[in-house]
Order: C-alpha cells, then sequence, then structure tokens
C-alpha cells in the first residue's frame, strides 16, 4: 500500500478528467466515478495508517514528522538542482490521508440527494473528485514545490467551488473574494520558497530538515518562517487574511462542509506542522504564529455572536477553531494541532 500510495492523488484526478468530459454520458452523471475514487483513497488510507501504527518504531520521537516512507521520481533539473515528484509518509501525512479522503466520500455521497436534479451536476461532481486530488497531492508531496502546486490548484477548486451557482452574484462575487484574498497570502508563502531553495538548493523536506539547521541563520529563518506562514494566515483564515471564509459559505453546503470546514482550511495548519522544525529555530515565529492564532480564535468567537445566518456562525467557528490549532503550533505543540485539526474536520 505505501509503495502505490500515490494512486491516492491520482484516481480522483483521472475521476475529474473522465466525469468532466464524459458525464453527461455516464450514469448518475459520472459520479459513481467521484465516489468510488474517494471510496478506494479512504480504504488504502485507513491500510497506511494501520501499518504505520504496527510498525510505530520506524517513526521519530516527534511521531508526526518522522519519515515512514519515501519515494520520488526526477521531473526536472536546474542548475545541479534536481526537483522531484514524489510520495512521503509519515504518521502525520498518514492521518491527514484519512481526514481528506473519508470527509471528501462522505460529502460526495450526500451530494447525490443534494444536487439531485440541480444544472451541471456533472460538473459539480468533476469539481469536486479535482479539490479532492488536489489536497492529496499537498498531503504525500516530499518536496516543497510539489506541495506548492497541490496549494494553488486547491486555490483554483476553491474559486471554481464556491462560485459554482455563478448565476447568483453573492456566489460569484464570494469566490472572487475568497481566490484573490488567498492569494495576497501565497505571495508570501511563494517568496519564502525561492529564499529557501535559493539558501539550500533543494525543496526536499528531508534535505531541508538535515542541512537546516546547519546552513540558515536565526535572522533568515524568521524571515523564511514568516514568509511561509503568511501562505498559512489567507489559507487557514488567520487575521487579517480572514474575510474570505465567511462569504464563501455562499457555495454549495457539501462544498461548505469539504473545503471550508474540513480540509482545504486545515492546509495552512498542515504547512506549519510540517515545517515544525523551521519554526522552532525561531521564537519571533512562534511567538508571531502564537498571537496570531489566538487572536484569530477570540474575535471570530466573538463575530459569531453578532452573525445572523446559520452558516456564516459556522464559519465563524471554523476560524475560531483553526485559530486554536494555529496557536497550537505557536506554542510548540504540533500533535495538539494536528489531533485538533482531526477531530474538528469530523465534527
Amino acid at each position: 500500500m505505501l509503495t502505490h500510495a500515490y494512486l491516492i492523488p491520482l484516481f480522483p484526478l483521472v475521476a475529474s478528467v473522465l466525469i468532466l468530459f464524459f458525464g453527461k454520458r455516464l450514469p448518475l452523471g459520472g459520479a459513481w466515478l467521484g465516489i468510488l475514487a474517494a471510496l478506494w483513497g479512504a480504504v488504502h488510507s485507513f491500510g497506511i495508517l494501520g501499518s504505520i501504527y504496527m510498525h510505530p518504531e520506524l517513526l521519530n520521537q516527534v511521531g508526526v514528522s518522522g519519515p515512514f516512507f519515501e519515494s520520488a521520481v526526477d521531473w526536472f533539473s536546474v542548475g545541479t538542482a534536481r526537483v522531484e515528484m514524489g510520495v512521503m509518509i509519515d504518521g502525520m501525512a498518514a492521518m491527514m490521508l484519512v481526514v481528506v479522503t473519508v470527509v471528501s466520500l462522505l460529502v460526495q455521497i450526500y451530494s447525490l440527494g443534494y444536487q439531485h436534479g440541480k444544472p451541471r451536476f456533472s460538473r459539480y461532481y468533476a469539481y469536486l473528485s479535482f479539490f479532492t486530488s488536489a489536497m492529496l497531492i499537498l498531503v504525500v508531496a516530499n518536496n516543497l514545490l510539489q506541495f506548492f502546486m497541490g496549494w494553488e490548484l486547491m486555490g483554483l477548486s476553491s474559486y471554481l467551488l464556491i462560485g459554482f451557482e455563478f448565476e447568483r452574484p453573492a456566489a460569484a462575487y464570494a469566490s472572487r473574494k475568497a481566490f484573490i484574498t488567498t492569494r495576497v497570502g501565497d505571495v508570501g508563502f511563494y517568496l519564502g520558497l525561492l529564499l529557501l531553495f535559493t539558501t539550500l538548493g533543494t525543496l526536499n523536506f528531508g534535505i531541508i530538515g538535515n542541512e537546516y539547521l546547519a546552513n540558515i541563520s536565526p535572522a533568515l529563518s524568521t524571515v523564511i518562517a514568516l514568509l511561509l506562514f503568511a501562505g498559512a494566515v489567507g489559507k487557514s483564515a488567520q487575521v487579517p487574511l480572514h474575510v474570505w471564509l465567511p462569504d464563501a459559505m455562499e457555495g454549495p453546503t457539501p462544498v461548505s462542509a469539504l473545503i471550508h470546514a474540513a480540509t482545504m482550511v486545515a492546509a495552512g495548519v498542515f504547512l506549519l506542522g510540517r515545517f515544525h522544525f523551521l519554526f522552532a529555530m525561531s521564537t519571533t515565529a512562534q511567538t508571531v504564529v502564537a498571537w496570531t492564532g489566538g487572536i484569530t480564535a477570540l474575535g471570530a468567537a466573538l463575530s459569531a455572536l453578532t452573525a445572523t445566518d446559520i452558516k456564516k456562525v459556522l464559519a465563524y467557528s471554523t476560524i475560531s477553531q483553526l485559530g486554536f490549532m494555529v496557536m497550537a503550533m505557536g506554542v510548540g505543540d504540533p500533535q495538539a494541532g494536528m489531533f485538533h485539526l482531526t477531530t474538528h474536520a469530523f465534527f
């Protein structure tokens, strides 16, 4: 199951393409393809998670960042640097695989009834599978460039899903707002990626972890950490880039459950967990992360008191809980942050 982990993001991507081009000719508008791809991913992910729990000695003492399995193929070279497409499975990735595939499966099954009879049914399922694939590409990535690709593909799919009912002006506006707001944070993420590559000449997570302490000064560490955190602020709806999430509830309700409560908004927290060793080098960066999470948790909870739309109340609740996850990462406890991510996603 580990050696074929690349199939977990690949199957939803193939399903998305088939549904988009041939969905109207297939039974149930091709929805069964997306559901089967998510079901395969869920079963496969539980198998991987089980294998990790059966062999805990292969994880390091941190438990959430010890590589358990890694495989990659060369994509292209830039000078002496190789860029890979690969899979890295550790405890954190295995848990996220289960969260994403199970929630995606449940949402797609529920959507059979919720979207029944509505226009563009096949396209809806194509977009859902595309989003699932993008999130899974991010989760299994063994290097920061592949992680960033999945990150940006999620931004595109969220734009398509939030504005799915584009004939309503509110939905069209909300999709544009979400796309532009998250891009603001992604500029910081991209600059941090470039700075990291310029400094170390690699984007592989394992090599970065081994060489980081010896080759990067505390001042540069702070700059890189804060730039990467800017991406997490946008994607995980932290203050001040939290404004897109309440409006994003204009999308179909199952989309809100999948993207804006369970999986996409958790990508920023996952980024902080993946680079916890980097943030641990900078007290300044950890302080900024912790305070941002704490202010977001309190501010969003107070905002929910004045919201009159039930979906917006849930949106502010989500922002508040994301604030707690980010604060946990900032105070140096990635296990607590990932644990709350998992429980909140299923809730």
